[in-house]
């Protein structure tokens, strides 16, 4: 069944189906008939010759320039040239897929002023797997994702290059081969398609979704370390966290309580220290505190994939046209400069309990980096090596992007989001994030094996899941392949996806 875009209800969740899954879009009707009024209107004042930026005028430094009947017509082909100056490796397709979406519902409102066969066009591209190459690197995030959307636009000219199944191919013969007509580009086409932060929030919407499955791992990840330290679980009872009233913290501790459920930790049969460490009595304050940021940053996303973020924007029942810079990629980029840091948060905390599980002084009677030869043997000593270096890496990419602004465009535009920073650096800790909390899931189960009382279902199914990829370390061997397997794991939230089936949802 298809995505109905309307300009409305356009949720992280659809976003993924559509970019990831292939799933199809519909133009609503209503939406249609709106994109054809704010035509009429704008063709109107294009009759009149009513100065509109970026219609009859150049754009950036150039928006004093006023052009005559033959340069409207040719503008918004050099316009689109001009501005596909991205560089480097391409975009990953679901990016892409997913910024095509967001274009879509933007247009629904509307607002545009674009012809309808633009967005029929891109609704169509994405029905048909007709997939643009983008560059990544190239947008600053403020009058849009200007560099890669005018990749995207390309293939409405007929140039540029596309994917079209499993292969890259000149534009033009990737529309013919799905026999998708090339529209063109008249007055105001290029610049509606293209003046939008739709790629950083389609990235950001897509980061979201796996962030959101990563944190509920970290929750298994810790339950399993909790178990193995033998941990006081009296700080994950539900009345302390409703107490203080933040609702991810609440969320968080019912979630590692349900994976110890049953277990003897839980129950009270192991004995426990009256007071354990921050790493392992604050979890739930600590990735509850990343639950609600991300809570937060999916409201400014979701907002921004259901509204009008174009430049200038027609309203159609008023004649009106207004000029502003809804296109700024600020109140996505700032809050997703805080989900981002977020996940290095979360990871320092995965990584501080790896470290009391392999430390003698700290893990309540494991045995040295968790090999019984010690001496001999080293155990995951150098597991944690590895953690630290990605954690590093992280905390380098958690400073800010939006306080990052560098002027353009002769001062014009003299201060940007710098969004897609973001969008990029994101998706590098979010890789990191899944190397980290698979080692922590390799160690917890090393340290699980190593006890002798029962554990929750949920840990058990977890170690379970593990022990299918990483055989238990009774001699040393090269780590690399296990690391990297773990992360895996992670990345593919198989685990997530079993303890869900075994004792229900963690969310």
């Amino acid at each position: 069944m298809s995505i109905v875009l309307n300009g409305s209800g356009l949720t992280v969740e659809k976003i993924v189906r559509i970019a990831r899954h292939n799933e199809k879009v519909e133009l609503a009707p209503e939406a249609l008939e709106r994109i054809k009024k704010c035509r009429a209107m704008l063709e109107k004042k294009i009759d009149a010759h009513e100065i509109m930026y970026g219609v009859n005028t150049g754009i950036g430094e150039f928006s004093e320039v006023v052009l005559s009947d033959d340069q409207v017509r040719d503008f918004q082909k050099y316009l689109i040239y001009n501005h596909a100056a991205g560089i480097g490796d391409p975009a990953p397709i679901e990016y892409v897929r997913g910024a095509m979406a967001g274009r879509i519902n933007v247009h629904a409102h509307g607002n545009s002023g674009i012809r309808p066969e633009i967005t029929l066009t891109l609704a169509e591209m994405l029905n048909k797997g007709v997939t643009p190459y983008v560059c990544q690197k190239g947008s600053v995030g403020a009058c849009g994702d200007l560099a890669p959307m005018s990749q995207i636009a390309l293939l409405l000219l007929g140039e540029g290059q596309a994917y079209y199944q499993g292969q890259l191919l000149p534009g033009k013969e990737a529309m013919d081969q799905a026999e998708i007509k090339i529209p063109g580009l008249q007055a105001r086409d290029g610049l509606g398609t293209i003046n939008g932060s739709n790629v950083l929030t389609a990235m950001s919407a897509i980061f979201l979704y796996d962030a959101n499955r990563w944190l509920k791992q970290a929750e298994i990840a810790a339950a399993m370390s909790l178990e193995a330290l033998k941990a006081n679980m009296k700080p994950y009872i539900a009345k302390l966290h409703e107490a203080r009233g933040f609702k991810g913290a609440v969320r968080s501790a019912a979630a590692i309580r349900k994976m110890a459920s049953g277990g003897d930790l839980n129950e009270g049969r192991v004995k426990c220290k009256v007071q354990d460490a921050y790493s392992m009595r604050s979890t739930p304050q600590v990735i509850g505190a990343a639950h609600d940021a991300l809570a937060y940053a999916r409201s400014q996303v979701e907002i921004e994939l259901n509204g009008v973020g174009d430049n200038p924007i027609f309203f159609p029942e008023e004649n009106l046209q207004l000029s502003g810079a809804n296109f700024q990629g600020s109140p996505v980029g700032v809050p997703m400069d805080m989900a981002g840091y977020c996940i290095t948060m979360v990871s320092i905390l995965s990584e501080r309990r790896m470290n009391r599980l392999n430390n003698p002084a700290l893990s309540v009677g494991l045995p040295a980096f968790l090999t019984k030869s010690g001496g001999m043997f080293s155990g995951l000593m150098l597991s944690q090596y590895t953690a630290d270096t990605l954690i590093v890496e992280q905390k380098i990419l958690s400073t800010p992007a939006s306080i990052q602004s560098i002027p353009a465009a002769a001062d014009q535009e003299d201060f940007v989001s710098m969004g897609m920073n973001t969008a990029i650096k994101n998706f590098q800790i979010l890789d990191n994030a899944y190397g980290i909390l698979g080692i922590e899931m390799m160690a917890a189960a090393q340290a699980l094996d190593l006890r002798d009382y029962k554990f929750g279902a949920g840990t058990t199914k977890a170690k379970e899941i593990v022990r299918k990829h990483v055989e238990y370390l009774e001699i040393d061997r090269p780590l690399y392949r296990d690391h990297t397997t773990m992360k895996e794991l992670v990345r593919s939230g198989q685990v997530l996806e079993d303890v869900e089936k075994a004792v229900g949802s963690l969310e």
